[in-house]
């Protein structure tokens, strides 16, 4: 079943993001079960919403590919608020409906 990954990470910075993204590549070379992923600055800080085909599939990305990179080469030592839920229902009218 997909699941909605929600994340706050108040002490990301712009730059810190930017550079995680262009080190982990998760664009270019899209990780098992990523189904969408859409970032925010807000008031409170850095923010995250992402759908996954399961809680497994993100919690790999996190473990072989995110973290490597943003604890071990960038040397970010804070951790993020992170919240897994199932989903009811995943639409996005750009792709294909994916069952929940």
């Amino acid at each position: 079943m997909p699941v909605v990954m929600q994340m706050h990470w108040p002490e990301i910075t712009v730059d810190e993001y930017e550079e995680a993204r262009r080190r982990v590549g998760w664009e270019t070379a899209v990780p098992e079960g990523a189904l969408f992923h859409v970032a925010w600055f807000g008031d409170d800080g850095f923010h995250v919403v992402d759908v996954w085909e399961s809680g497994g599939d993100f919690d790999r990305f996190v473990n072989d590919r995110l973290m490597p990179v943003v604890a071990g080469e960038m040397g970010i030592t804070s951790q993020p608020n992170v919240s897994i839920t199932p989903t009811q229902a995943v639409f996005n009218p750009a792709s294909a409906p994916v069952a929940s």
